[in-house]
Formats: structure tokens, C-alpha cells, sequence
């Protein structure tokens, strides 16, 4: 099948835009002529709007997503030397922000079918010098999070959740209640770097939380830890949302659950005729959905059998296919963290999964033809 010389992208963040552009090119301009460029109205408004959509009390917009997990952990006040439990297979901001703060990364492994960390696993990371859990919604979904949240309340442990890819997703409780990712722990963290499921046009990132209290004190520590101004009550960071990307997220929020759709129907279609081809999984094994969450498909990722993974890698490329490694090495290989981290447990899976996992592009303007196209070469391998 042809890709009628289409040039097929992870993302197209080009096709989104031109689908909203008179909106968007309108906040932007509304911006300028504003010049409130820094903390302008948009700001309060795109916070106000995205609080409502996640059914939480307040949202603290931040610089990025990096940024809101640091500010977060500062805002608990973890002493050098507490741990925080943290899954090692993740991107490296996660525990990055721990080091960085002189607290001790415990590194547990994650669910071979999820992605996600789990309660079993965390379980072997709690010792008496543990303050945090810091659960990873990958790729989309929702790690199982009641179990979690009661072993946090039963250890007087705080849950900041990384949400960086799961915005919009929904987890479900026992009792049928049901809440968006982001939304159930201490602090929920997220980022709008371009190509999230809500990504602005450059940097961002946003801060949730229930806590009055707590959200008063992360609001001073993104501030330079004001609440006056030139009154700095603790130490803190420069660290906010301009307006224009504020604008920019404010008009897209409006489409999130679109956005969202739009990646699952993608997502279905891969697994329909990618299971057709291999329905004894010989090749490769496709991505699972927790039965407590929805999945809003940041990624598509496959685990790819034999070894062949970076050969399929080659071979897609060859054809004008992109595919991304997330992530070619799991955090406890990485040099950054020797002497800093420590492993709860054998981290046997998420070094497993580093060797086979390979996503597929997703995004809101990816269409039949093109899926074809790449499922096609993706066959074509298979079949030499």
C-alpha cells in the first residue's frame, strides 16, 4: 500500500494546529496586544478552566512538568536523606527532581503489561526513611491507584503522581467512584511540552491539588516562596506559565477529550489488525488496558519479541516510518543516579522491557491510510 507520499510524523502538531488556527492565532493575539505577558489573565483563566475539567481544587501552573514535580517535593518539606519511592522505568525527570532535591531515589520495577508501578512492588521499597510514593501514569494509563493511596494512608506516606502522560485519563475505584489521573494523591504533577495529549507551543507544566493549605505553599515556592511580594516567606523558584502558551492551552483544553478519542481510535485500529497478523504473539506483544483505567495513548507501544526490536526499529525508518525507544535504558543504569539511588527490589522487568519496547506514531491527525502503510512494512519484516 502507498503512503501517497505523505511524510508520516510521531506527532502532528501541524495538522492539529490548522484544524484550530483562527482560534489559536486569536488568543495569541489577544496576548500581544494585551502585552501581559507574564501571570496575564489567561493564566488564571486556563487554571480555572483546567481545574474544572479534572474536578480538582486548585491548579498551580508552572514553567514545565519537570518543574512542577520539584516544586512539589519542596512543598512537602522531605528532609535530605528521605526516600521516595519512584518505578524504574520512567523518564528520567521523575527521579532526577529527587536527586536534585538531596532526597534518595528507591527505585522499584513496574507491571510487565502496564507499564505502571504497582502496590506489590512499592510494598518492598517501604523502610523507616520513606516520605513519598511517586506513582507514573505511563504512556496513558492509570497505575491502580486505591491500593496504592491506602498504603500511603496507612503509612503516612505522601503520593505525588506524574501525570505527564495520562492528562484526561480516568481511574475507577471500587465503589464506582470515579476520578481523573492527576487528581488522587497529595499533589498531582503534569506537563504541556508540545507533543503531550495537551501541549502548548514550547514549555509548560501545572501543579493539582485538593489541599488549601498546600496549595497556598506550592504557590509561594513557584513564586521565589512569595506570597507578598518582596516578602519571601520560604525558599523557592522562578517557575510559571507565560501567557501566550496559557492562551494556547486554554483554546486546546476544549479539545482534550477529542484529542483523546482521536488516539484511541488509532490505537484500536493498530491493535485490530496488528492482532490479525500475529494472534499468537509470536512477534510481538500488544499494549494492554488496565480494566480500572481508561487510556488515553500518549504512546503506542508494542514489546517486541527475539531481539528484533532495533532491527524493526531499522527497517520502519528505512520506509519513512519514525518509532521511538521509551526508554532504551531504565533508571538504574543510568550513570546520573550510581551512588544516589537505591533498588528496592531485582528490577528484572524494567530492564526487559528497555530491550523490547518500540512506539508506534499516535497523535490526533493520524489516519487509516497511514496506519495501513505502517502496519504493512511492519508485516513486510516478518515476512523476509
Amino acid at each position: 500500500m502507498a503512503n501517497s507520499g505523505k511524510r508520516i510524523q510521531m506527532v502532528d502538531l501541524g495538522g492539529q494546529y490548522l484544524k484550530i488556527k483562527n482560534e489559536i492565532d486569536a488568543a495569541i493575539s489577544n496576548v500581544l496586544e494585551s502585552c501581559a505577558f507574564i501571570n496575564g489573565p489567561q493564566v488564571k483563566q486556563f487554571a480555572a478552566h483546567l481545574a474544572e475539567y479534572l474536578g480538582v481544587k486548585h491548579v498551580i501552573p508552572c514553567a514545565n512538568g519537570t518543574d512542577a514535580l520539584q516544586i512539589s517535593l519542596m512543598a512537602l518539606e522531605l528532609k535530605p536523606g528521605d526516600e521516595v519511592i519512584v518505578p524504574a522505568f520512567t523518564y528520567v525527570a521523575t527521579a532526577e527532581v529527587i536527586g536534585l532535591l538531596g532526597l534518595t531515589p528507591v527505585m522499584v520495577d513496574v507491571d510487565y503489561s502496564t507499564f505502571n508501578t504497582t502496590l506489590k512492588n512499592i510494598e518492598k521499597a517501604l523502610t523507616s526513611k520513606t516520605k513519598a510514593i511517586v506513582p507514573v501514569h505511563l504512556f496513558g494509563q492509570s497505575c491502580d491507584m486505591e491500593p496504592i493511596l491506602n498504603f500511603a494512608r496507612e503509612h503516612s506516606l505522601h503520593v505525588v503522581e506524574d501525570n505527564a502522560q495520562a492528562l484526561g485519563a480516568e481511574y475507577t475505584f471500587s465503589n464506582g467512584v470515579k476520578c481523573k489521573t492527576g487528581t488522587m494523591g497529595t499533589i498531582g504533577c503534569t506537563s504541556f511540552f508540545p507533543s503531550k495529549n495537551l501541549g502548548c507551543y514550547g514549555d509548560g507544566g501545572a501543579i493539582m491539588t485538593n489541599d488549601d493549605a498546600l496549595a497556598q505553599r506550592l504557590t509561594m515556592i513557584a513564586n521565589h516562596g512569595q506570597k507578598v511580594k518582596y516578602h519571601h516567606s520560604v525558599i523557592g523558584c522562578n517557575s510559571r506559565l507565560d501567557t501566550i502558551q496559557a492562551a494556547i492551552l486554554d483554546v486546546k483544553l476544549k479539545y482534550l477529550d477529542n484529542y483523546c478519542m482521536a488516539r484511541r481510535t488509532a490505537a484500536q485500529y493498530y491493535t485490530s489488525k496488528l492482532q490479525e497478523f500475529d494472534p499468537q504473539q509470536r512477534y510481538f506483544e500488544l499494549p494492554q488496558v488496565a480494566p480500572n483505567s481508561t487510556h488515553v495513548y500518549h504512546q503506542y507501544t508494542l514489546k517486541i519479541k527475539g531481539g528484533m526490536r532495533d532491527a524493526l526499529k531499522e527497517h520502519l525508518a528505512g520506509h519513512g516510518v519514525p518509532c521511538m525507544v521509551y526508554y532504551p535504558l531504565p533508571l538504574q543504569a543510568q550513570e546520573a543516579f550510581e551512588g544516589i539511588a537505591v533498588a528496592a527490589e531485582k528490577l528484572d522487568i524494567a530492564e526487559k522491557l528497555s530491550e523490547s519496547v518500540l512506539s508506534l506514531p499516535i497523535h490526533t491527525e493520524l489516519d487509516y491510510e497511514t496506519q495501513d502503510f505502517i502496519i504493512e512494512r511492519i508485516k513486510e519484516f516478518y515476512s523476509k
